[in-house]
């Protein structure tokens, strides 16, 4: 029987309750802002207007991008990880809700100027990696950016996750995206020795 979006995003909740008072043991709590998403934006300017995190887990990104300056909506499937977000960031401003990237209230289809998603895409199987891809796009306002970190898949790894190859790229472009950048990024990993920090525009 072929799995829904649902089923395959159910266990990202229950990993969460699982460990929620040892965010060590996920793995990809750093509890920290991540290391590329802070390079960007030391190196840019002009922080402002709607920024969206897609999986934004336990919310260091979506803080900083508040720092930064931006109004930020921070998203994720996992009630528990908002709860934990929203418990350790209780001054921010941010919001954080839960969301289905699939099934995106229609207010923010075309709504923000600046979306992040890091890791979120590779965590589920490749058979839903074009509707995401579609998905996260829809997202974007007429000249807003999407910074993308994903491992690129260098060998056969069984997952998940599941690193993103270099022609599943081709996707934000048919959706109406523009590449503008693309870093590449090594590092020791046994998923991957390499990640994607791509930038694009949607005209």
């Amino acid at each position: 029987m072929k799995q829904s979006h649902k089923e395959a995003t159910q266990w990202f909740d229950e990993l969460y309750k699982e460990h929620k008072d040892r965010h060590e043991n996920i793995p990809w709590a750093r509890l920290a802002v991540n290391p590329l998403l802070e390079a960007y934006l030391n190196k840019t300017e002009h922080h402002h207007g709607k920024a969206l995190v897609i999986g934004c887990g336990l919310g260091d990104d979506a803080v900083a991008l508040e720092a930064a300056g931006y109004e930020v909506t921070a998203i994720d499937i996992s009630q528990t990880a908002l709860d934990v977000a929203k418990e350790r960031f209780a001054e921010s401003k941010v919001v954080f809700e839960k969301q289905d990237i699939f099934d995106m209230p229609e207010c923010y289809l075309g709504y923000f100027d600046f979306v992040f998603e890091a890791l979120t895409i590779q965590s589920l199987p490749v058979a839903f990696r074009e509707k995401m891809i579609k998905a996260i796009a829809d997202t974007l306002a007429p000249k807003a950016h999407l910074l993308l970190v994903a491992h690129k898949k260098e060998a056969v790894f069984k997952g998940p996750p599941w690193p993103l190859e270099d022609h599943e790229l081709e996707w934000f472009k048919a959706f109406g995206l523009t590449q503008l950048s693309c870093e590449l990024h090594r590092e020791t990993s046994k998923i991957s020795g390499t990640k994607f920090c791509n930038l694009y525009t949607k005209e």
